[in-house]
């Protein structure tokens, strides 16, 4: 059949904060950018986030990026990768100056500075005292970067491919890649998009989780596409649980909250973090968090009939501060629980959030893959930013306030190193023939309805498989399980049905395909947990619970060839400064 074709100088996959950042830096810089995203721009993920973006900028209290780069580093349980680490907290102040430029409305302190929180794991001095670093709008700081972006790069004449759902990535037989197939949802038609080099932004994977703050959008679609090209996904064992989902629903409560003056009460009435971590209390990493409430519930300490959560209280804060600083939390929890935060505590409980891992790339945005003699090697014209990268600068564990940073530096950073490669490359590399083939077979293999199980049914399985055998705490018995379980669904996929209505009802092909990227990286996932015989960060396993910086610092790499686990070193010299070394790790 024909394909109708477009040739751009750069393909953007995905129309989040990274994408929106590397595409108005490319476009100012007069390069023909297409950005594929398949929702409108300004429903991707970015706008769920809350709480704010880190930077030091000292509004509030003294501070400094070398206290920042410190945090991250411990945040890390020291899987980060140090040297980008460094670039990305001493770039952080310069993005915000730029957002503020960019028109977004943070909120403000009376002196009219940007306006700074508290948030989980940040100190001064090097683990001093809490630091005041998360730059915010109100508590929807993400809605607001990413529809002023979205905006900039309308006025910089990005074009956008709305609705349109990337199939698959094209490459040649040098293995250098050319753009992607890609559908458009509305008629089902495909498109053949060619580019000189294609970045990949399309987001986490938190759909693998039957309960998880994320967008039904999030199925870890890049990830996918470049593990089916041969690319490792890099550190898929550390998937973040945020300690404050809505109980039972998932929708996500912000750090903000407990940055605001929030804290945590178990069944009993008692603030139980102050049992976990003396000091940082309720504003301990999250991983410290999470398992502190999985632990009160587990041991019988949970709130409510079931004893399944426990409560978050803010109304001790005063309606005034509840309604200026956190919005959206008390709309959330008026819609969803019918309850105003300002008079009673919310029920939470730790729920899927962040996916630390991912295409692994180097601080440039660039993909890297390792090489036969350990050195990595830079996949030509493929770049990944933000969630669904993995650079490393989160390692086993984030920070909250650093996503969005991390989203902005490293757009940016891509965007900068691909505006160099474009000056040398000034004709698109012939498409040879036959290159889309792959990506033609996999669109065409759901253009017919299907007998097997439906895809909604697996999807629903796979959640609860996942839920309960890769969830806060894990080990040996339960991940094997795990494992075997994920293995058969993703043969079980192989079969599977799609709605008589799939040629009138494009969605039920994109669920399909959906499906298929979300049991690669659910094996992904924890066959890597698995692998992992210890504890580090969002890693607990019961059965390894100490920290082995022996045998395990170093970042692991999963194929599509079998299931065998690759490894390579963390990079522990910063670019400038002394690095930190690992040690043990209280809050």
């Amino acid at each position: 059949m024909s394909i109708a074709r477009r040739s751009f100088d750069t393909l953007i996959i995905g129309a989040g904060g990274g994408g929106l950042r590397a595409a108005l830096q490319l476009s100012r810089a007069d390069a023909r950018v297409a950005v594929v995203s398949k929702v409108f721009p300004t429903r991707s993920h970015t706008v769920a986030a809350q709480g704010g973006v880190n930077a030091a900028l000292a509004n509030v209290v003294p501070d400094n990026w070398h206290w920042h780069m410190f945090d991250t580093v411990k945040g890390s349980d020291y899987l980060g990768d140090q040297d980008a680490i460094e670039y990305m907290c001493r770039a952080a102040p310069r993005v915000v100056y730029e957002l503020e430029h960019f028109g977004v409305p943070f909120s403000r302190l009376d002196s009219g500075r940007i306006y700074q929180r508290a948030f989980g794991g940040q100190s001064r001095d090097f683990g001093g005292d809490q630091a005041v670093r998360t730059c915010a709008a109100a508590d929807r700081t993400g809605h607001a970067i990413l529809h002023s972006l979205y905006q900039q790069n309308i006025r910089a004449r990005t074009h956008f491919f709305d609705e349109f759902f990337a199939v698959d990535l094209i490459r040649d037989q040098d293995g250098y890649f050319l753009g992607a197939l890609a559908l458009e949802i509305a008629t089902g038609e495909p498109i053949l998009i060619e580019a000189k080099t294609t970045i990949i932004a399309t987001g986490g994977v938190g759909q693998l989780f039957r309960n998880n703050t994320n967008a039904l959008i999030n199925t870890g679609d890049g990830m996918a596409m470049a593990l089916r090209a041969g690319v490792p996904v890099q550190d898929m064992e550390f998937f973040q649980f945020h300690p404050t989902g809505i109980a039972g629903k998932g929708m996500l409560i912000t750090e903000a909250a407990r940055g605001e003056g929030g804290y945590l009460l178990n069944g009993e009435g008692e603030r139980f973090m102050e049992r976990y971590a003396p000091n940082a209390k309720d504003l301990a990493s999250r991983d410290v968090v999470s398992r502190s409430i999985a632990t009160e519930i587990r041991e019988g300490r949970g709130a409510g009939p079931k004893k399944d959560h426990v409560l978050l209280k803010v109304d001790h804060l005063g309606t005034d501060v509840v309604r200026k600083r956190l919005p959206g939390i008390r709309d959330m929890a008026m819609t969803f629980l019918h309850l105003d935060p300002a008079e009673t505590p919310i029920p939470v409980s730790p729920t899927a959030h962040y996916t630390m891992g991912g295409i692994p790339t180097d601080r440039h945005g660039q993909v890297v893959v390792p090489e036969r003699h350990g050195a990595e090697e830079a996949v030509p014209g493929l770049y990944a930013v933000g969630e669904c990268a993995c650079v490393s600068v989160h390692g086993a564990n984030r920070l909250g306030g650093n996503s969005l940073l991390d989203i902005l530096v490293f757009g940016r950073a891509a965007a900068r190193h691909v505006i160099g490669h474009l000056a040398e490359q000034h004709f698109h590399r012939p498409l040879p023939e036959g290159a889309a083939d792959a990506a033609m077979a996999r669109l065409e293999r759901w253009n017919t309805p299907r007998k097997g199980e439906s895809v909604p049914h697996l999807r629903a399985e796979m959640g609860r498989v996942m839920e309960d055998h890769c969830g806060v705490f894990r080990n040996e018995e339960v991940l094997q399980d795990g494992q075997k379980k994920m293995l058969e669904l993703q043969e079980r996929m192989k079969d599977a049905s799609i709605s008589d209505y799939s040629q009138v009802f494009n969605t039920a092909r994109i669920e399909a395909m959906e499906l298929e990227n979300l049991m690669d990286l659910g094996v992904a996932t924890v066959t890597s947990a698995l692998a992992r015989k210890e504890s580090r960060g969002a890693h607990s396993r019961i059965d390894y619970p100490e920290r082995d910086d022996i045998h395990w610092l170093r970042h692991s790499l999963f194929g599509m060839d079998g299931i065998q686990m690759d490894y390579k070193p963390v990079r522990m010299k910063p670019l400038t400064v002394d690095s930190f070394p690992p040690r043990k790790r209280t809050y």
